[in-house]
């Protein structure tokens, strides 16, 4: 539990840092879009949705309630996770919509920065804590398929 809650807290203050320096410090809405690369661009959008702005709502106090539920929900799992790499990817996803909840209660919606595109592509654009739920998902997923699969040779033997 500790290293867990270290590492949502890590993910956390990484996210809520960028956001203040990008909104308070840079200055993001005024001097958007920020060109980086040819296919990356620093811009300010405010997700009213869950990820990447799928099903918006103006009603974030249930998408709050909703959030801070599966976040405990996925604190309990994380803190009876018997695998190391259970319990961190967890923590990213944990601390990633912590983060996203703040942003909810506080601002109103999720400031997304991050805008990857080529040519007429446009992907979402999304923040650091995104990153973290992505990661952390995607962390499960792997961990799932490789004991899938070491359980499935296992039983071959």
């Amino acid at each position: 539990a500790p290293l867990v809650l270290a590492l949502a807290a890590l993910v956390f203050g990484l996210d809520q840092t960028h956001k203040w320096w990008m909104l308070g410090v840079y200055d993001i809405a005024a001097r958007q879009p920020v060109a980086l690369t040819s296919f990356f661009e620093m811009v300010l959008v405010w997700n009213k949705g869950v990820s990447y702005g799928l099903f918006r709502s103006h009603e974030q106090g249930a998408l709050i309630a909703v959030g801070l539920l599966i976040t405990g929900f996925l604190w309990i799992w994380a803190c009876r996770a018997e695998k190391p790499l259970t319990a961190w990817a967890l923590a990213l996803v944990i601390g990633g919509a912590l983060s996203n909840v703040l942003d909810r209660a506080v601002r109103g919606a999720v400031a997304d920065f991050f805008h990857f595109h080529w040519g007429s592509f446009s992907w979402y654009i999304f923040n650091i804590a995104d990153v973290a739920i992505v990661a952390g998902v995607l962390l499960l997923l792997y961990e799932s398929l490789a004991t899938r699969e070491s359980a499935g040779r296992r039983g071959n033997a």
